[in-house]
């Protein structure tokens, strides 16, 4: 048996998980998916966390899409920008400052959608995560999604080739206030010439409504969101290439694997899990490496990971590739 899968069927058994795959049948990789690019140890969402996530050997990077006021698609996670970015401390955009309804609650913030791409530029990014390093705060710039497909597509001359994995961000809300997602992130795709360079594309939302407009003017993979939640497309909906589940729909209360694998595998979608952190592994488990392989028992297709670097590393013995796209 391959030393790493030999650890991690062990890992498995001493987390008390249900049967594992035969020690002869090692499974096909999954794609490790940079979450936010190398966010564990960069501020997320910045073009030298997606950088350290392709030197760390990650199959696709992640950028969350926003909208600015001139309708310029850019990488962050939240539609407002205190956590994330130095705004809260520049004094020419104190007046920004509003409230809105964000799920389901007034916030008061600096909202992306108020700042025109120029302005964004302006700011640096932090680390939102407690306990994660700080040394990187200030330096970097928020780009946009033209400049990480920009980086995709270097990466891709110099004979690398990795995935982008964008998620639109409250494509509804965008689309009220009259900022639609689809046709920029469409076109944004188009001019970065992905297709003939051979660089794989998954497109993913929370929201199946973007999704359908997109299954009727894209050729490229859509997968649907899934946390567990009441606004979940029911699995027998979708119709999609894939869906990215929230990794507790995976087990009951013990430990033991649901059937929710094997309830998309007979719709024919890919399972791709979110998200892996090292520094956040449930108690259930106990360590990163039991989380892994109870992941991978159940024959997951890829997942989406903080620490992309560790992720491969305890891949790196399962000697088929992940599967070209």
């Amino acid at each position: 048996m391959k030393p790493l899968l030999a650890g991690l069927l062990l890992a498995l058994a001493a987390c008390g998980q249900g049967t594992v795959l035969p020690a002869t049948e090692a499974p096909v990789r999954p794609v490790v998916i940079a979450h936010r690019g190398a966010s564990g140890d960069m501020p997320e969402h910045t073009l030298a966390a997606y950088e350290r996530a392709i030197e760390q050997g990650a199959d696709f990077i992640e950028p969350d899409l926003v909208m600015t006021r001139d309708g310029v698609l850019i990488a962050r996670h939240d539609l407002y920008l205190s956590t994330t970015t130095d705004v809260a401390e520049r004094a020419e955009f104190a007046d920004r400052r509003r409230a809105q309804m964000h799920d389901g609650r007034e916030r008061s913030d600096w909202w992306a959608e108020d700042f025109t791409l120029a302005e964004i530029r302006t700011l640096r990014a932090r680390q939102p995560f407690p306990g994660r390093p700080k040394d990187q705060d200030g330096l970097h710039p928020v780009p946009s999604f033209d400049d990480v497909l920009d980086l995709v597509v270097r990466e891709a001359g110099a004979g690398r080739i990795v995935g982008i994995y964008p998620e639109t961000k409250a494509p509804g809300h965008h689309a009220a206030i009259g900022l639609g997602m689809a046709a920029p992130l469409l076109e944004a795709l188009d001019r970065a010439g992905l297709a003939s360079r051979g660089i794989p594309v998954f497109i993913q939302s929370f929201e199946p409504q973007i999704l359908d407009e997109l299954s009727d003017t894209s050729g490229w993979s859509l997968v649907q969101l899934l946390s567990g939640g009441p606004d979940d497309p029911p699995l027998n909906r979708i119709d999609h290439s894939g869906v990215g589940v929230n990794k507790a729909l995976l087990f009951g209360p013990d430990g033991t694997a649901t059937d929710f694998v094997a309830r998309a595998r007979a719709r024919g979608l890919l399972v791709h899990v979110w998200t892996l952190r090292d520094d956040a592994v449930p108690p259930l488990f106990g360590s990163p490496e039991a989380e892994l392989a109870a992941l991978l028992a159940q024959g997951i297709d890829g997942v989406f990971t903080d620490f992309p670097g560790n992720t491969v590393s305890r891949l790196t013995d399962l000697q088929d590739p992940p599967p070209a796209y």
